[in-house]
């Protein structure tokens, strides 16, 4: 029975039609050079901060798609302690959060060192520091045993499950990720963004760890990714891409997966999301322009830490309302306070009042 590609006799001699994606992938490179270009023409401080804002997407999101909600100024803290980076507000990260970053750093800072078998189970590690997936023990930095069963992705209610993929069995496993290791490190024939392409959905297919590979599979995207722009800087995200895409992702990685070794659709799906994450840079960039020139306006103000801490959320996309409540619950402090904090910030044209009514007062910032 060959129901899933890996089951095919000449699995995974991958194929594909390169007439089919060219025009794609011609966008794709063309953007990547534009993207640099124009990161490398801003300042010192700016192209950090994008840097920072990028990562910091890109770790929340590859987890979000798991289902999982990392605290986003953990995340940001770990990035900006791990690259030397001076961040207002730092606080102590979770392992968990540490673990992620690590991970995600490693595959970019260091994409053109080998990948090997150590490094993978060294991230695996890093994801799940305490041995555990939620309450549950799992193997850790070693491949999936399948102790209890065949590693299956399903979804549904207990007796009426829909069966997505089922993984190569964990005998094989060993096998396969030496051929996908040595295909990563020495084919340099194929363009590497088809190559992240390819790499994404054979990593994948193959499920080689008993959780987490989902992420360790965006972290090698990356890793190829970041070759092709030759930059360790991240500047774009395919994880946050992926998390808006996220239907479309599973349908087209479970249509290829029951499909045959043609992986066209696939690539072009990729290429079609990459283009997508390539484009949505420009809202990140924007917001740092507009953070930069804030404090370039207040530069002479005098702002205590209390206050540029709301400041700087607001500045980084502040969900819901501002209220004298929530500034008090942000900087842990009184709601007298957190009064004075906000009145000091009117008088000095920093905020103002929402102009819509309600129950109770709202704050902007002052453009």
């Amino acid at each position: 029975m060959d129901f899933y590609i890996h089951q095919k006799h000449n699995w995974p001699n991958f194929t594909w039609n390169s007439d089919e994606f060219v025009n794609l992938l011609s966008e794709a490179r063309n953007l990547q050079g534009r993207l640099i270009g124009k990161m490398d023409s801003l300042g010192f401080e700016l192209r950090d901060e994008a840097l920072l804002e990028t990562l910091t997407l890109d770790v929340l999101k590859s987890a979000e798609i798991e289902g999982e909600l990392l605290n986003p100024e953990q995340v940001r803290s770990s990035i900006a302690q791990r690259l030397g980076m001076e961040f207002a507000g730092a606080i102590m990260p979770d392992r968990n959060v540490d673990g992620m970053v690590e991970m995600m750093i490693d595959a970019t800072y260091n994409c053109f060192k080998p990948l090997t078998f150590d490094r993978l189970f060294d991230w695996h590690a890093a994801l799940f520091p305490m041995g555990r997936s939620g309450i549950f023990k799992i193997t850790v930095a070693d491949w999936r045993k399948d102790i209890s069963g065949q590693m299956r992705v399903i979804s549904g209610a207990v007796g009426r499950e829909n069966v997505h993929f089922q993984a190569p069995n964990a005998d094989l496993i060993e096998m396969e990720m030496n051929r996908f290791l040595k295909w990563f490190n020495e084919d340099n024939k194929i363009d590497l963004v088809v190559k992240a392409a390819i790499a994404h959905l054979w990593f994948v297919t193959i499920h080689p760890f008993q959780d987490g590979n989902g992420r360790i599979t965006r972290a090698l995207t990356d890793m190829l990714l970041a070759q092709s722009d030759k930059s360790t800087q991240r500047f774009y995200s395919m994880s946050a891409q992926i998390r808006l895409e996220r239907k479309e992702y599973y349908d087209i990685l479970e249509k290829t997966q029951k499909g045959n070794l043609d992986i066209t659709e696939w690539i072009k799906w990729f290429l079609s999301c990459l283009i997508n994450a390539l484009k949505a840079t420009d809202k990140i960039l924007i917001r740092v322009l507009l953070k930069a020139d804030f404090w370039n306006r207040h530069s002479k103000t005098i702002i205590n830490e209390r206050q540029k801490k709301v400041l700087n959320k607001l500045l980084d996309g502040f969900e819901g309302k501002l209220t004298s409540m929530k500034w008090a619950k942000i900087v842990k402090c009184s709601k007298d306070t957190a009064i004075r904090d906000i009145n000091d910030l009117i008088n000095k044209n920093v905020l103002q009042k929402e102009s819509a009514g309600g129950r109770s007062t709202n704050y902007e910032l002052k453009k």
